[in-house]
């Protein structure tokens, strides 16, 4: 089982779950660091000690057999399986290097050294000066807190209001350190995925150039070089798009109303501090409270320690009875409310963290004044009508026609404005005035339905179908399901995908592959519901699903789907304990254009253009071939 994913939602709650699962990242990231050094130590034995070279190699070798991935979500792509099972091939390579051992090792430093030195410091230690800033703020907030809440409802108004208004200053500053931190450390995990495997794939490069007796040994592993390239360049395609999606989601949640309440399976949660009396009056303790509506639940789980450090007791399971705002003149506190339970006699006064945090627990406890969502029916299938499929039809006959060499295309997005124009256009009576070169690269940008083609219903199966281990298993299960989509849905999708597959078989020239269109429709053509980072971490899958279809398009659209064999059962967890898969590592199985890596170092930086919008820039694949030649051997 993976990494657990951390909601930026859960910020707000600050639950003792949520705390559980950061923990896991922190420990994560600490074993990677710690992995990284010792890392770092073996490449120096291998520069510095040329007489123990043999010894630093198998330390080295034994360090990579070890270390094991851990990616986030339940389930991995083939390219994430192979990356991480990319460190045992390097293990097994460097065993059989060391029979052939001849001589030095030249720039290791600057290809192996210098780069995971810099994804320790700047990743994560940057990391790391966040979780500082997050607890020291996570102690100031609470302190500020539990000084506001303490605050009399009998002082001056404007007294009450300069007080709220500095309290919400520290709330958000607190806040913000979280979502920064949880959105630091997630970062780093998914990055660690290509930016220190990289530097050993470069590492690999420099043995084999520098050594002469490995050029055999070299050959063989090249193809396996090649599929290993694939795969992290896809996976930093789809980090670099999943992080895009992540970040806008952090700033959606941080922008966020006081009273936002996020996703969970409990009608209602937080912290609600609990009058307690005591001999000598009466205290307020801090509990973490859930209910459930359906059951009328109520859980408190103390979380506040004992002098000596232990948590007191387990959580406390109440049926409710009934629920009444506490008026401000009968109590000294604020933002109070009574509720009754059955298990209990008398009244539990609670007190919420502010009037909109009240608001929220009443209206899911008494039921008086119930949450409500401003969600509103939608014609979901708004632009599969007649005019939406001429309009389709047109677009793809003017591309097919007249640009579908053009290199990079699909590549590059056109300007909304001048797409709205367009779709007036042909929606109106100008169909007359479309114009090819001015509106090519921003044509295709009208896909705008209320619900994407494959629709949300079967969402969560084409995700559980791309997930599959075996690759004709994932194609049956993808095409039985395309045959469970509305006939409109079903038509266009069989319109869009004939093209792109057409798009594809021009790859040469326009070098759009499947893979390549596969990522770029993948969001489109099948985006979540959810706007939840576990959802935007099955992009990836989305681009999967897209790419078969793609791929597979007259075999979809030609045949009906087979349903007398079973499917196998939901995809387990990777196992990794076991050998890299036999199978092709390349997610589909047409034939892939070779990227072009430079050569020893092979990384990529990462604020870099990705590999088509290099080569549309240079627009001469031969001049870059000289230039790799000259590298290597001038």
């Amino acid at each position: 089982m993976g990494l657990p994913t951390l909601e930026f939602s859960d910020s707000f709650l600050d639950s003792p779950e949520f705390r559980e699962r950061l923990q896991c990242h922190e420990i994560e990231l600490e074993r990677t660091n710690r992995f990284i050094k010792d890392l770092i130590k073996d490449g120096n034995m291998l520069i510095s000690a040329l007489t123990s070279l043999s010894l630093a190699v198998q330390r080295f070798s034994q360090s990579l057999q070890e270390f094991q991935f851990e990616c986030i979500g339940d389930a991995e792509t083939d390219d994430e399986v192979n990356i991480a099972q990319s460190l045992k091939e390097f293990s097994q390579l460097l065993s059989t290097m060391e029979e052939e051992r001849r001589r030095l090792i030249q720039n290791a430093d600057d290809v192996l050294i210098s780069p995971l030195e810099r994804f320790r410091k700047e990743q994560i230690g940057a990391v790391k000066e966040g979780k500082k800033q997050f607890d020291k703020e996570t102690e100031r907030y609470y302190s500020v807190l539990e000084k506001h809440l303490s605050v009399s409802s009998k002082k001056k108004e404007t007294q009450l209001q300069e007080a709220d208004s500095q309290m919400s200053k520290d709330r958000q500053v607190f806040y913000d350190a979280s979502l920064q931190y949880v959105f630091k450390i997630q970062e780093v995990q998914e990055r660690k995925k290509f930016e220190f495997v990289e530097p050993l794939l470069a590492f690999l490069q420099g043995l084999f150039t520098f050594y002469h007796e490995g050029y055999e040994l070299a050959s063989e592993f090249e193809p396996y070089k090649q599929q290993l390239q694939f795969n992290l360049q896809n996976a930093r395609n789809n980090f670099e798009s999943t992080r895009a999606e992540v970040e806008r989601l952090m700033k959606r949640i941080r922008s966020a109303e006081e009273d936002f309440k996020a996703p969970s399976c409990f009608t209602m949660e937080g912290y609600l501090y609990i009058q307690e009396k005591r001999p000598l009056g009466s205290v307020w303790t801090r509990y973490y409270c859930t209910y459930e509506k359906s059951s009328k639940m109520f859980t408190m789980s103390n979380t506040e320690a004992r002098p000596n450090g232990v948590v007191n007791g387990t959580p406390e399971m109440f049926k409710l009875r009934s629920c009444v705002r506490r008026k401000t003149d009968s109590i000294d506190k604020r933002f109070c409310f009574d509720i009754e339970v059955v298990e209990r006699h008398g009244v539990i006064t609670l007190q919420a963290l502010s009037e909109a945090n009240r608001r929220l627990w009443m209206e899911a406890m008494d039921g008086k004044e119930p949450w409500k969502t401003s969600h509103t029916e939608e014609q979901l299938n708004a632009f599969l009508n007649e005019a939406g499929f001429n309009f389709v039809k047109k677009c793809i006959e003017l591309i097919e026609s007249r640009g579908i060499t053009t290199l990079g295309l699909y590549r590059t997005g056109g300007v909304n404005s001048k797409v709205q124009r367009l779709m007036t256009s042909v929606f109106g009576e100008e169909q007359s005035k479309l114009t090819f070169l001015s509106d090519l690269c921003f044509l295709t940008c009208g896909r705008c339905l209320a619900e994407p083609v494959l629709t949300y219903r079967l969402h969560k199966e084409f995700i559980k179908a791309a997930k599959y281990d075996d690759q004709k298993y994932r194609v049956r299960a993808i095409h039985a399901l395309v045959h469970k989509l509305p006939e409109k849905n079903r038509t266009m999708l069989d319109l869009l995908t004939n093209h792109l597959f057409n798009v594809s078989s021009h790859s040469d020239q326009n070098l759009m592959t499947v893979s390549n269109l596969g990522m770029i429709f993948g969001p489109t053509l099948m985006r979540s519901q959810e706007e939840t980072v576990a959802a935007m971490m099955n992009i990836k899958f989305q681009n999967i699903v897209v790419e078969l279809i793609i791929e597979n398009h007259h075999k979809i659209f030609g045949e009906a789907p087979d349903l007398t064999v079973p499917l196998p059962p939901a995809p387990a967890p990777s196992n990794r304990s076991t050998t890299r898969r036999s199978k092709a590592i390349c997610l589909s199985t047409g034939k892939r254009r070779a990227r072009l890596y430079p050569p020893t170092l092979c990384l990529a930086d990462n604020d870099s253009e990705s590999e088509i919008e290099k080569l549309i820039e240079k627009k001469n694949e031969i001049n870059f071939l000289k230039w790799k030649r000259q590298y290597c051997y001038g």
